[in-house]
């Protein structure tokens, strides 16, 4: 499973397009998004700036981009060209497959995450503790597996045509939806209800409950792990579907 890993990381590694969307991309949307704001104002509604606001919701944005679109489209692609047919066929458990795909998504994701801290505290002034730093890394990293989940169960759901659209719909109403690109306090009412009950949401609070020293909602952790387990459910099911068609 080891040798598996290092070829997903190098196949990811090689990949620019992968690599610009999902490491460079957050922290210019980032910069776009927050890049006029004042770094001292408050939001109203909450005790954060918009640029410290912005920060966690673009470096989640980027561990999404990672776990979900690197997953999701290669696994329907590698079903389609026999690639996973061949290592069923070797000593590989399942379970390898999948781990290998869920570990080589999370270290990509890990400079998504990185960047856009650097980019954040260097050009927007945004000022935390130490521990809060680690904390947040750590965070938004252990909460990208519950996307990387989603993301092997969207595989073996799709063909490979079909997997894009899927994906990119998913992508972007979880993004938009869970409010990773504008808070969702500017949505209608009816919205911002559904909203707190979707994962990216949950994802994004846990984050901003670091930024402000506080402990994250008993809500936003049942989310997270309800789509968890859902999700990884979703996958392992869909695997010993695709294995008994073969």
């Amino acid at each position: 499973m080891n040798a598996l890993i290092r070829l997903e990381l190098v196949r990811a590694l090689r990949n620019r397009k992968f690599l610009f969307f999902s490491v460079i991309y957050p922290s210019a949307l980032f910069l776009l998004i927050a890049g006029s704001a004042d770094s001292k104002e408050k939001m109203d509604g909450g005790g954060l700036t918009l640029p410290t606001y912005m920060m966690v919701s673009m470096a989640s944005f980027g561990a999404l981009t990672a776990v979900l679109m690197g997953n999701s489209e290669r696994i329907a692609k590698e079903r389609e060209s026999g690639w996973v047919r061949q290592l069923r066929l070797t000593t590989l458990p399942g379970r390898g497959y999948v781990l290998a795909k869920t570990a080589a998504a999370a270290v990509v994701s890990l400079p998504s995450i990185v960047i856009v801290f650097v980019v954040a505290a260097a050009l927007k002034d945004v000022r935390l503790d130490a521990w809060q730093w680690l904390a947040l890394t750590g965070a938004i990293w252990a909460g990208s597996l519950v996307f990387a989940a989603l993301g092997v169960a969207l595989g073996y759901l799709a063909s490979g045509d079909a997997v894009r659209p899927i994906t990119m719909i998913t992508y972007f109403g979880l993004s938009i939806l869970g409010g990773l690109w504008m808070p969702t306090t500017t949505f209608p009412q009816w919205l911002q209800d559904i909203a707190k009950w979707l994962p990216t949401h949950a994802y994004a609070s846990l984050g901003r409950a670091i930024e402000q020293s506080q402990a994250p909602s008993a809500q936003d952790m049942a989310v997270l792990v309800f789509f968890f387990v859902l999700f990884t459910g979703g996958a392992a099911w869909l695997y010993r579907k695709d294995t008994l068609k073969a």
